[in-house]
């Protein structure tokens, strides 16, 4: 596969693999509370089978028929389930760091208050 035979999708879909897993290396090493290896992994997984079913396009065949879907468009829905999830995941990281600042600027405003209640 050579580049002037790829297509824009293509390569929008590698920038964007690239980036997610780039974050989440960057997240993991900076041991970010939110990163787990697990996380880590799964998204790996996910954007790189993303990256590797748009370079390779043939490779839903092979799933299609691993998994037992006849046709190829059944696979293809199945990848679009998988971006679902991914998203879901995405959403659910959101919420999982909204809680811990909240979280912390509870904790920080409680303290605050108990520290006038003791000055008075």
């Amino acid at each position: 596969m050579s580049i002037s035979t790829l297509h824009f999708y293509q390569i929008a879909i590698l920038l964007i693999s690239l980036t997610m897993i780039y974050f989440g290396l960057e997240k993991y090493l900076r041991r970010q509370a939110t990163q787990t290896l697990f996380k880590l992994l799964i998204r790996i997984i996910v954007w790189g089978g993303m990256s590797a079913v748009a370079f390779f396009p043939g490779i839903t065949d092979h799933l299609a028929l691993f998994i037992g879907i006849e046709g190829n468009v059944n696979a293809v829905i199945l990848l679009g389930f998988l971006l679902v999830f991914l998203l879901i995941f995405k959403i659910l990281s959101i919420v999982e760091r909204l809680e811990q600042q909240i979280s912390t600027f509870v904790r920080h405003d409680a303290l605050s208050d108990f520290d006038k209640d003791i000055k008075k």
